[in-house]
């Protein structure tokens, strides 16, 4: 029996333990539990990587001149030719691939390599990278983007502002859609005096009661508030809000597309910046909008900031061995897939070709929501553009509006369970109310792992597994006084949404888990035992004590 058994685990839990283990014997194993158990493609592969990375320590060393490309991935091809310095030998590989899989990230792998070699000539000097039109270079592919009506290759276009979608939901100007304009008001004050300019907050409201939200969203921090109202647009709908956001950003500026008016509230091209709610809408939202516009988009972002960046690479500054500071990029922090970190996302301009406006998407709770200041003005802009009736076409005659909801944010106090109650999944969510209970403001909370499972509860507790308590990164983000975590591991997803507490209390039996490493306490034991304890505690008003004498 192997040490780790997969299935008790989340992917993002068994990254980091993986790695660390050296005994190919030991996971395959752990292989053949997850396929009897769980059965979850991504942990298999994930088992299946380090036993091959294992096995092929051993290996004799690949010839990149005779290396097989068809039996390698496209990480193997990327591991294989960042040693190789001869470009002659390269441009094999790359003629060999084109041949054979013709898999457009190794060409990019190979290619990138290329430019990197013969960039470092021997007097040292710059290579310039020459620009090929994309069906100029590839005439044999089809070209869809080219033939976008919006694709316009613009360069050294006029960007100014900050957009902010914000949401509303059953007449209601959601969180979300408050700490993103209150974020984007700092951001934009220490932009303009970073770089002594003058832009704006821009307000972007869509929807059959978009007026009423006016005053509110300039009172969150709004300069500037653009409005399209019409009674067709009371609930959601793709190609209807794409097409309106999408219309105001072209609106107006000298290089404004064919068919679209000057007007006097914007005199540029585009936004520079975009950023969204990562709810289920503004994702959905963001991916069309940025889409439409020809730029990126990070998604589910916890952090933003602007500042200069200094970068190297040869497709972005145009000349092999070179380096360029880009200014006024937009950074936009996001968890890895991989769970185990952070990473920074940019989107940076190529010769050639601009790509603003830089856009994001931002979870619920990353932000504070400020003070509403209902004393400021803001220039107001009802919008006007034709619907096309094609974008009506379903009507809803229908629906259900649920009532309430759950929102964790406000609460003193959170108890959130975790994978932790697979022995007895009712009772562990029976325990975690008990404790809910005993305080004066809390509520439950779940894992990830829970709302994934495929656990069976009694009805009587199956109503609080839902997916509106998830906790973390695409769930809520809570920031309340206490915050207990029985059972839960400490994926950095399940981090972004909690490490803000002011106490955080861990209940596992793992004292090693992740989530002691950002937890004021940890109570080693078994949730099934622990909780009802603290109940007894906090019943008796002393939480305090027991969680100092939790190591008994």
């Amino acid at each position: 029996m192997p040490e780790i058994d997969p299935t008790e685990h989340e992917i993002a839990d068994l990254g980091p333990k993986i790695k660390d283990i050296e005994d190919a014997d030991e996971l395959r194993e752990m292989l053949a539990l997850e396929e009897d158990g769980e059965d979850r493609t991504p942990v298999k592969t994930l088992i299946e990587s380090r036993i091959e990375k294992l096995e092929g320590e051993d290996d004799e060393e690949t010839d990149p001149a005779t290396a097989d490309l068809s039996a390698m991935t496209v990480a193997d091809i990327a591991n294989m030719v960042r040693d190789v310095d001869d470009a002659d030998v390269l441009r094999d590989i790359l003629e060999r691939e084109r041949d054979g899989n013709d898999r457009s990230s190794a060409i990019s792998q190979i290619e990138s390599r290329i430019e990197s070699i013969e960039g470092s000539d021997e007097d040292g000097g710059e290579v310039e990278v020459e620009y090929v039109p994309p069906e100029e270079k590839y005439p044999e592919l089809d070209h869809p983007t080219n033939e976008k009506q919006w694709v316009e290759g613009t360069v050294g276009g006029d960007y100014r502002d900050m957009w902010v979608y914000c949401e509303t939901q059953a007449g209601e100007l959601v969180d979300v859609s408050k700490e993103m304009l209150g974020k984007a008001r700092g951001l934009m004050d220490q932009y303009n005096a970073d770089y002594d300019e003058d832009e704006r907050v821009v307000a972007v409201l869509i929807g059959a009661d978009a007026s009423d939200h006016v005053e509110d969203v300039t009172a969150y921090g709004a300069d500037l508030v653009v409005y399209y109202e019409d009674s067709r647009l009371e609930r959601f709908r793709h190609t209807s809000y794409t097409e309106i956001f999408c219309d105001m950003a072209r609106a107006g500026g000298e290089l404004a597309s064919e068919g679209h008016e000057a007007v006097d509230w914007k005199e540029y091209h585009e936004p520079r910046y975009t950023i969204f709610p990562a709810t289920n809408n503004g994702r959905d939202l963001s991916a069309l909008v940025q889409g439409a516009l020809d730029s990126g988009l990070a998604s589910d972002c916890s952090g933003l900031y602007i500042e200069n960046a200094m970068i190297s690479n040869p497709a972005k500054v145009g000349t092999a061995g070179d380096k360029k500071e880009f200014g006024r990029v937009l950074h936009m922090k996001r968890p890895d897939f991989s769970g185990f970190e952070y990473s920074t996302i940019l989107c940076i301009d190529k010769p050639n070709r601009d790509f603003h406006p830089q856009g994001a998407s931002v979870i619920p709770g990353s932000f504070d929501v400020p003070d509403p200041d209902y004393e400021r003005e803001a220039e107001v802009v009802d919008y006007e553009m034709e619907l096309d009736d094609a974008w009506f076409e379903v009507d809803v005659t229908e629906f259900d509006r649920l009532s309430g909801g759950v929102d964790l944010t406000g609460n003193e106090v959170v108890v959130a369970v975790g994978r932790g109650i697979g022995d007895d999944p009712t009772t562990g969510i029976e325990l975690a109310l008990d404790l809910v209970d005993a305080f004066d403001d809390a509520d439950l909370g779940l894992s990830r792992g829970v709302i994934t499972s495929s656990y069976a509860f009694d009805s009587h507790v199956e109503q609080y597994v839902t997916e509106e308590r998830q906790i973390g990164e695409s769930g809520q983000v809570v920031e309340p006084a206490v915050y207990i975590a029985a059972g839960i591991s400490g994926a950095i997803q399940h981090k972004v949404g909690c490490d803000e507490s002011d106490t955080i209390i861990a209940i596992n039996t793992d004292p090693e888990a992740d989530i002691a490493d950002f937890s004021d306490y940890v109570i080693e034991g078994d949730l099934f035992e622990v909780l009802p304890r603290l109940t007894e505690a906090v019943e008796r008003g002393e939480l305090a004590a027991a969680v100092e004498a939790s190591d008994d």
